[in-house]
């Protein structure tokens, strides 16, 4: 899986128009999201580092910025192997992300995750296709944050 370049991962995640209010809710105990990810920039400058929680929260790590949102996530997969989601910023602390800018929180995006079947690779896209996506966003295992 390749990442896509002119396709920059805050771009994806937060540049959407401000939504309404997207309410977290606990995920199963085994849906495939719910752990720490992580995603590097393809000239390897930059690594994004996602805590997903069970609680339908995250914890992201960026460049200098350090952020929250709530979720929500499909429990299954479509038909055609995409999870969709939705992410609500709630809190970051107004410094630079690994594209240069700021997140305002109230930023909200929809976006559809496929993980790959070893369950340790998921690629994030703007819509239910392969042709617009971002990742690999890799497993962290053993890692807290």
């Amino acid at each position: 899986m390749a990442m896509r370049t002119g396709l920059i991962l805050s771009a994806l995640l937060w540049a959407a128009a401000p939504a309404m209010a997207a309410g977290a809710g606990p995920l199963r105990h085994d849906h495939p999201v719910i752990g720490t990810w992580r995603i590097t920039l393809p000239d390897g400058s930059c690594t994004e580092t996602y805590r997903i929680r069970a609680d339908g929260t995250t914890l992201v790590f960026s460049n200098e910025e350090v952020a929250e949102s709530s979720f929500t996530i499909a429990d299954k997969p479509d038909k055609d192997g995409f999870y969709k989601e939705t992410d609500t910023i709630t809190k970051d602390n107004g410094k630079l992300d690994c594209t240069g800018e700021v997140t305002k929180p109230g930023r909200a995006v929809t976006s559809y995750l496929q993980f790959h079947p070893s369950g340790d690779m998921f690629l994030m896209c703007a819509e239910r296709s392969l042709d617009r996506c971002i990742g690999p966003f890799v497993r962290v295992k053993g890692s807290t944050i």
